[in-house]
């Protein structure tokens, strides 16, 4: 039995070395573009990156540059939609919204030294209630510094000022809540004997609704005894520097 020759396998053509080359050079400039691809999309989020930072810082600056802590947007909204409706509120529910914004308190301030300069007395006036139901110190320059009309001294809406500014702790009010006392108005009367007492923990037996002659004599004792403080600069001069705000309490 003859033996058969075995074959040997099939050669396989060699690619050509040009033909090599070609795909090498291609290949490494397709991975060089990729590589400069990724570069650049790192590089331009790191200097958006930088950029939103710097944004913030300046905003964060901004801000603290602020003399009141400012409302979150959904509070902000909030004060601004109560703010709009506190000309049509009456009674029970204007007392109401005056209590809110004391409540908020500081984020409400910037609206309420805006509204205090409303037109409208009322609006103006509950504005000044709300502000005075904080009891903030710190609101008496910011009121002193607002461009209150010269010819309403005498008006009740100058009283409820003098009122608010002697429940945020100026005393130089005192002598225009005093006069109060003599208002024919059994509202007003109540209210200065209210702020005065609320201040000095003083009464000297003052009753709104008693006869003239008896609201007269409480009424000279008042007179006395601011006749014989009022010369303390500790109760009529404001501090020279303001008091700094304790970073506990923000």
């Amino acid at each position: 039995m003859s033996r058969r020759r075995s074959e040997p396998p099939p050669r396989i053509k060699n690619t050509s070395r040009q033909g090599i080359d070609m795909m090498t050079q291609d290949f490494s400039r397709t991975l060089r573009a990729q590589l400069f691809g990724i570069a650049l999309a790192i590089g331009v989020t790191l200097v958006s990156g930088c950029a939103s930072t710097h944004s913030a810082v300046k905003t964060s600056e901004t801000e603290s540059e602020e003399p009141w802590i400012a409302p979150t947007p959904v509070l902000r909204q909030r004060i601004e939609d109560e703010a709009a409706r506190m000309p049509w509120t009456h009674g029970i529910e204007r007392v109401d919204l005056i209590h809110w914004f004391a409540k908020v308190g500081e984020p409400a301030y910037p609206t309420l030294l805006q509204m205090v300069l409303d037109p409208r007395p009322d609006v103006a006036g509950a504005a000044l209630a709300a502000l005075g139901a904080t009891r903030d110190s710190r609101l008496v320059e910011h009121l002193r510094a607002l461009p209150w009309p010269d010819d309403d001294q005498g008006s009740d809406l100058a009283l409820e000022r003098a009122r608010t500014l002697l429940r945020l702790g100026d005393w130089r009010m005192m002598p225009r809540l005093i006069a109060g006392l003599s208002d024919e108005r059994l509202m007003t009367r109540a209210l200065c004997a209210q702020a005065l007492e609320e201040a000095t923990h003083e009464r000297f037996d003052f009753d709104p609704r008693a006869d003239a002659e008896q609201r007269a004599a409480s009424i000279a004792k008042w007179e006395a005894w601011w006749q014989a403080r009022n010369t303390d600069p500790l109760l009529t001069e404001p501090p020279k520097e303001p008091v700094a705000r304790r970073a506990d309490s923000e």
